[in-house]
């Protein structure tokens, strides 16, 4: 019997680590060069130190990992045998981290701030989690988290609202019904187009669904998670709106197109090591997410909740992709489950904001 040699992670399709790795590097460049238009040099310099940090820590932690045969006695030769063993996965897998990564901070955020957030994300959940497959958070979303509440503070986003000073997020709060009035500052239009403050690679919602697209096609990305988490989204947030007599269209669109929800569900939670490996796990995961964004930005008191519930999605993937449960074809309980689940979420929404009363 032959044995094919892969490295992780063990993508079960017709594609290979390489190929779909380059394809998402490929789906980022509109967002990508979209930040350098929009931020200049400031993008390009925390761009350039994201992918030194991620790189190094890559092959660093890799070559450690190595044990040479005792045979291999001279220093160079160890060294050599451990260079060896490094594929293209293990400059392809962080590129992507550290762009994702770049692109969910601000582009003025101080640079030893951004140094911290690249280490910990690839140093903390990844390296130490035994490297390239192994991780089971998110490796940019750790690094956005740890520096996010270290240094909250060194959060403010430059954009064209100089008056407010804040996200469209930021702006609305917890209340639903400041949306029709915050379209006076921040059109769907804006929004869309990314004519908005956020961070550098989630502000236009136009070209984040170019390049996933892309990877779609391409079957770079399984589109089964990120249209479920958006599904969700926009049921949940559209029971919020009719539960105060908001616009549902505007309410639903202004939630899709603001904050990093359409970056999170096209390139982040869509990471093949961290999601589950079933189409009917997709959904479930998808249905998970979306619901913790929800919960967060109605009725927490942080006005974004995307990378935070991506990580306590990770949470769930293993009990997802649990043996004695998980199957790889739709059933009818499967759909059932999904609607219920869906249902319940949504009259939790509805009851929370006061629909009933």
């Amino acid at each position: 019997m032959n044995y094919a040699k892969q490295t992780a992670p063990y993508i079960r399709k017709e594609t290979s680590v390489k190929r779909m790795m380059i394809d998402v590097l490929i789906a980022l460049l509109p967002v990508v060069i979209f930040a350098v238009y929009r931020f200049g040099f400031d993008a390009v310099v925390r761009i350039l130190l994201s992918l030194v940090v991620f790189l190094t820590v890559e092959i660093v932690s890799s070559l450690m990992r190595v044990k040479p045969h005792p045979s291999i006695k001279d220093r160079k030769e160890k060294f050599k045998a451990r260079w060896k063993t490094l594929t293209i996965n293990h400059v392809t897998a962080p590129l992507v981290s550290a762009v994702i990564f770049a692109m969910i901070i601000p582009a003025n955020l101080s640079l030893y701030v951004v140094f911290i957030g690249a280490l910990s994300g690839s140093l903390i959940a990844k390296a130490f989690f035994g490297g390239l497959g192994s991780n089971i958070f998110n490796v940019a979303g750790v690094g956005r988290v740890v520096i996010g509440l270290s240094f909250a503070n060194q959060f403010s986003y430059p954009g064209v609202d100089a008056v407010t000073g804040a996200t469209p997020l930021q702006a609305i709060k917890d209340s639903l019904l400041n949306i029709p009035t915050m379209l006076d500052t921040y059109s769907l239009q804006d929004l869309f187009l990314g004519n908005i403050p956020g961070s550098m690679g989630e502000i236009s919602a136009l070209l984040i669904l170019v390049g996933g697209l892309y990877m779609f096609i391409r079957k770079a990305a399984d589109f089964r998670v990120s249209l479920s988490m958006i599904l969700t989204v926009a049921v949940m947030v559209a029971v919020g709106a009719i539960a105060v007599g908001g616009n549902v269209t505007n309410t639903v669109l202004y939630h899709l197109l603001a904050g990093g929800l359409m970056f999170g569900a096209i390139f982040m939670i869509t990471d093949p090591v961290t999601s589950p490996v079933t189409k009917p796990g997709r959904w479930i995961y998808g249905l998970v997410v979306g619901a913790i964004v929800v919960f967060i930005r109605l009725f927490g008191a942080y006005p974004e909740g995307v990378v935070f519930a991506i990580l306590l999605g990770n949470i769930f993937v293993p009990l997802i992709d649990y043996y004695k449960w998980s199957k790889n074809k739709y059933s009818i309980k499967f759909v059932i489950g999904y609607v219920v689940a869906l249902a319940i979420l949504s009259f939790i929404v509805l009851v929370g904001l006061g629909g009933l009363n």
